[in-house]
Formats: structure tokens, C-alpha cells, sequence
């Protein structure tokens, strides 16, 4: 009878599926969260390589996985469907940052941002939705980001891919409802994470600045701005995003971390009042 019940138990887990969970990201620490509440955790990244402390922890089912590629993410999904029987919770959280004067970023840096925040995310959503509505039950996670809220100076590509990402969600929450499928936009604002070593990372690729030479310092600092030292710990933010999501009845908007209030109010402020702050602050 005992072990029929902690069957009873583990399969009553729920089974969620995390896109980007890098080490010392939020995916990351999301899915440490999420394991912490008795979820069964499938942990994914481009390499495994990436999450060496989840690769021997019996809490995480790890999947090797490009939000880029239909073969890839069709892959994992029917992989997780074949080990556990379903997906309760999707949290699209793979992105990457983009930061550079608009005029000047080349167009394929900006199509690359949009392919993982924005088609990235629903290609999970199309391969995950069919299952999720047969069950008539389900929850999606999109991490968006405050940035899309006021996207400012250098940020315009990766503003507009999260401004994107929110609006989609939008439209999902009421078009999944009828199937029970709940919908939540999680916004975080300024977060510890390693999006500001790859932002650097990517911001080094970049060609050198014509226009706009005489603000690259403001531009490198942008690229680093959410990882000041009184940026939003990674593990305070998954707490409690988990904890939100978990809810019974989720929340259909979810912002937690630094500046996501400053970012909120900048969002209905008269335009020339945002502008004037972000040219004072952004030094442009």
C-alpha cells in the first residue's frame, strides 16, 4: 500500500517544461525553484554542457534544445510526452539580449533576437498547445521583460522582441481559455543573471559604431545596466515567479525585481517626459 501511494504521489507531481536553463540564469533558477515544489523539472539549453549541476540530480529530466528548430523542439516535446504522459506547465524563458543603436545593429543580429524571444516561444506554444488542450488543463510562462514596456535608448531591438512576446500573450490568455489552459506573462525587471555576460558577449560581435561612436561607453554600460549591484538576486526572483505560477488561478500578469515599478510608471508617462528622462539617464 506504500509504495502504491508514493506512486499516487510522484505521478501527481506537476511536469513543467523550461526553455534557456543556462547556469546563472533565471531559467536556471527557475527550474531549481520549481524542484524545490515538488515539480518534475524538465531542464533544457542548447548544450547539457551548460547545466553540468542538474546533469546527476534525480529532480531534473534534462533535454538538449534549440527554440530555433521545429526538428529540435518537436523532438523534446514528444520525448517528455513518451516519459511522463504530459506537460502541465511550459515556461518559454530562452532569449537572448541585443544592444546597439537601431540605425546601426545589423539586421541579421535583430532577426536573431526576434527568432528566439519571439518564434522561439511560440513554437513551443504550437508544439505543446494540441496536448495541453486535449487535457483541457495547462499552464504557459512567457518571461517578457520591463524593457518592453518603454523600450529606451540601445535596447530597441530586444524591447521590441519582448514588447512582441507581451502581446502575444495577450491574445493567448483569451484565445487558450476555452480550453482551459491558463496563460501568464511574467516581467521581470532588473534580475541577476548571465544575460549581461552574453549581452557583452554579443554586443563585442557587433561592427564598430559610425553614427554613433561617440556613445559607445553609454552603449556598453546599457549592456550591462540589469546587473548592477542592486539588481534583483536570481534565486529571490524564481521564488517567487514559482510561487505565482503554482497558484491555482495564475495570475495573467506577473513583475517582480528592481526597476519593474520605475519601468511601470515610465510606461504611462507622457512621451516627452520619457524621453527627456531616458536621454538625461542613458547620457544621449
Amino acid at each position: 500500500m506504500e509504495n502504491n501511494s508514493n506512486d499516487r504521489e510522484e505521478d501527481s507531481k506537476p511536469v513543467v517544461l523550461i526553455t534557456g536553463c543556462t547556469g546563472g540564469g533565471i531559467g536556471h533558477a527557475l527550474a531549481r525553484s520549481f524542484a524545490a515544489n515538488s515539480c518534475k523539472v524538465v531542464a533544457t539549453s542548447r548544450s547539457r554542457s551548460t547545466m553540468p549541476d542538474l546533469e546527476n540530480d534525480p529532480k531534473f529530466f534534462l533535454q538538449e534544445l534549440d527554440v530555433q528548430s521545429d526538428e529540435s523542439v518537436n523532438r523534446v516535446v514528444d520525448t517528455v510526452l513518451n516519459k511522463f504522459g504530459r506537460i502541465d506547465v511550459l515556461v518559454n524563458n530562452a532569449g537572448v539580449p541585443c544592444v546597439g543603436p537601431l540605425a546601426e545593429v545589423p539586421l541579421s543580429q535583430i532577426q536573431n533576437t526576434f527568432e528566439t524571444n519571439v518564434f522561439g516561444s511560440m513554437r513551443m506554444i504550437q508544439a505543446v498547445v494540441p496536448h495541453m488542450a486535449t487535457r483541457k488543463q495547462g499552464k504557459i510562462v512567457n518571461i517578457g521583460s520591463v524593457t518592453g514596456l518603454a523600450s529606451g535608448p540601445w535596447t530597441g531591438a530586444y524591447g521590441a522582441s519582448k514588447a512582441a512576446l507581451h502581446a502575444l500573450t495577450d491574445t493567448l490568455r483569451v484565445e487558450l481559455g476555452h480550453f482551459g489552459i491558463d496563460v501568464v506573462n511574467v516581467v521581470p525587471g532588473a534580475v541577476k543573471s548571465n544575460i549581461g555576460n552574453s549581452g557583452i558577449a554579443i554586443y563585442n560581435r557587433m561592427p564598430e559604431w559610425k553614427l554613433f561612436k561617440p556613445f559607445e561607453e553609454a552603449i556598453r554600460e546599457r549592456a550591462l545596466f540589469s546587473q548592477r549591484t542592486r539588481s534583483t538576486p536570481t534565486d529571490e526572483f524564481a521564488k517567487h515567479t514559482v510561487a505565482a505560477v503554482l497558484r491555482k488561478k495564475p495570475p495573467a500578469w506577473f513583475s517582480y525585481g528592481h526597476y519593474s515599478t520605475v519601468m511601470a510608471i515610465m510606461y504611462h508617462l507622457p512621451l516627452c517626459v520619457r524621453d527627456f528622462l531616458y536621454k538625461k539617464a542613458m547620457k544621449c
